[in-house]
């Protein structure tokens, strides 16, 4: 990075990447003693009610490994950097920071959310135990006031990028980041607001242009007419878009679902047939699988898939369905195995449906449904529908074979966690971008009120946990890449990504003052788009209770 001229001395520690790397192991000890402490408790074979008991702990065994993992992540990236000759003063600044807060949470306190911390005595820790000589340089010196007013001056002092500090991808990732970076700003910021605030579809030209750009074919392989490229790239691309406005940043993750399914699932025709369609942007798919009452309980799922002497008639209720109306195929998940009411039932469909308009949302006469109105997220509308017999041929059933549904779901779970994450890191940098303008501009008592430390703070930290998350997803990204089993590291991602996105647009708004809770201000947009991240895909406490489970499985050592 080209550093910008500055007036004062940065407060960047001697010997920061010594610090930081003799730090790790004692996190990393910690966090076993943790994942031990909670077997104990738990015992060899933990029951559901044992579970639900110790559930404020179990998370907070999530939160502690997903702290430990952004601090290993975060150390990786300075490595990598410092070996490129790119590991600058706000590098050095983003990564003392993070080592310097995130320690300091780990022994004292880590917020789950606005009103939920989890401290070692719930795990039955003592936090003398990260009482090392390294530690306490870095919490007591890492974070301090002038490391954030340094970072936030060199912030400040940059111009026309999307992220602060060198992300420690190759340059061709930093090609795809400017192509997208580029089209969200040109197409997509200047329109945003106006969409949301009219609760307007995102315009199908805007789509057009989308698929033109690759968006919807870009990890599906070139033997289907994508363009084979990484997750890595998928999170890059989700960043940039989402930055622009989450609805359009999410456009990619109703095909990226469908064709996770259909590679991992389908038979060799429903490839060839579907995903050439959806790689163009030709088809567009939506996914339907939460009912009423059910919501994260998948295994109870309703819908019935009934046999015929053709195929199948699809019957039941479906709720928060994203872009239900504007699509053309519904990935469905449906009940086929008769006698069965849990998840070994499910098969999954690739059901055609007729292409809705605004004023006809559900031209089929077999399907029906009605919009769901809400905050935010309105790009593409959120709709109850309802499958009244509607009928699909045989060669629907993805795969050919029943009862594959729930296991064919699961394998797209890696994919979508990784891809929200990254549309959370989107969402959270606009929100930075608009709290950094507003107080640069903003005046008070004689001077921006970005030169008060607890505005500059706020950004400082903003900036920070952004890259935690970004490091923890395209460290996800990249096991995925390599076809490693990263449920873990994806949870891990939106569970963390997800929440910085939500602090950085309340923080952001705060910054705003009454004008943030104007309705004409982008933040107050931002704010409610970051709130959907902390539910979908996986709610903050599904995501803790599945990180946790994982990090007591014995089999995964």
């Amino acid at each position: 990075m080209t550093e910008a001229s500055h007036s004062f001395e940065t407060p960047v520690l001697p010997d920061l990447r010594s610090l930081t790397a003799a730090a790790l192991p004692a996190a990393e000890g910690w966090l076993a003693h943790a994942r031990s402490a909670m077997s104990n408790r738990l015992g060899a074979k933990p029951t559901a009610a044992a579970l639900e008991e110790h559930q404020h702990a179990l998370h907070g065994l999530a939160w502690i490994a997903t702290y430990v993992e952004g601090l290993r992540q975060m150390h990786r990236w300075a490595d990598g950097l410092h070996a490129d000759g790119k590991f600058g003063t706000m590098e050095q600044l983003l990564l003392q920071i993070a080592f310097g807060e995130y320690l300091a949470q780990l022994r004292g306190g880590i917020p789950m959310s606005q009103n939920e911390v989890i401290r070692p005595a719930d795990l039955g820790l003592e936090a003398d135990e990260l009482d090392t000589a390294e530690i306490a340089i870095l919490t007591a010196t890492g974070n301090s006031p002038a490391a954030r007013h340094a970072l936030v001056t060199l912030i400040a002092e940059q111009g026309g990028v999307s992220v602060f500090g060198a992300t420690g991808l190759d340059d061709e990732m930093d090609m795809v980041r400017e192509q997208f970076r580029r089209f969200a700003e040109d197409r997509v910021m200047p329109h945003a607001h106006e969409w949301h605030l009219k609760d307007e579809l995102i315009p199908m030209e805007i789509i057009e242009e989308m698929a033109e750009l690759g968006t919807f074919g870009l990890t599906i392989p070139e033997a289907y007419g994508g363009f084979g490229l990484s997750k890595t790239a998928m999170c890059v691309v989700s960043e940039e878009l989402s930055r622009g406005y989450i609805g359009v940043g999410s456009l990619g993750t109703r095909t990226e679902i469908a064709a996770e399914l259909i590679l991992c699932g389908g038979t060799e025709e429903q490839k060839q047939h579907w995903l050439p369609k959806l790689a163009s942007g030709e088809t567009l798919p939506t996914a339907v699988f939460t009912e009423p009452n059910t919501g994260s309980d998948l295994g109870a799922l309703k819908t019935r898939g009934v046999k015929t002497e053709t195929g199948y008639t699809l019957k039941g209720n479906k709720t928060w369905i994203t872009h239900a109306a504007r699509t053309d195929v519904m990935t469905v998940l449906a009940r086929t195995v008769p006698g069965t009411t849990d998840h070994t039932g499910l098969s999954m469909f690739l059901a055609e449906k007729t292409r809705g308009t605004p004023e006809n949302p559900f031209p089929d006469a077999t399907i029906s449904g009605g919009e769901i109105e809400v905050l935010g997220y309105r790009g593409m509308k959120e709709y109850t529908v309802a499958l009244d017999d509607h009928p699909v041929p045989q060669e629907a059933l993805l795969g050919g074979q029943e009862g594959q549904g729930f296991r064919q779901l699961m394998q797209t779970f890696e994919s979508a966690r990784i891809q929200t994450a990254a549309r959370a890191i989107g969402v959270a940098q606009n929100a930075l971008e608009l709290g950094l303008a507003y107080a640069r501009d903003r005046e008070a008592f004689g001077k921006p009120i970005l030169s008060f430390p607890r505005v500059h703070g706020k950004l400082a930290l903003m900036a920070v946990e952004i890259m935690v998350a970004r490091q923890i997803t395209y460290h996800a990204a990249r096991e995925k890449d390599e076809d490693r089993r990263c449920d873990l590291e994806a949870g891990m991602a939106k569970l963390l990504g997800a929440r910085v996105a939500w602090a950085a647009a309340d923080n952001a708004l705060q910054i705003h003052g009454g004008n943030g809770f104007a309705l004409e201000y982008p933040i107050s947009r931002v704010l409610c788009d970051a709130r959907i991240l902390n539910i979908f895909e996986g709610a903050a406490e599904i995501q803790a209770q599945v990180i946790a489970r994982r990090l007591l499985d014995t089999r995964r050592n």
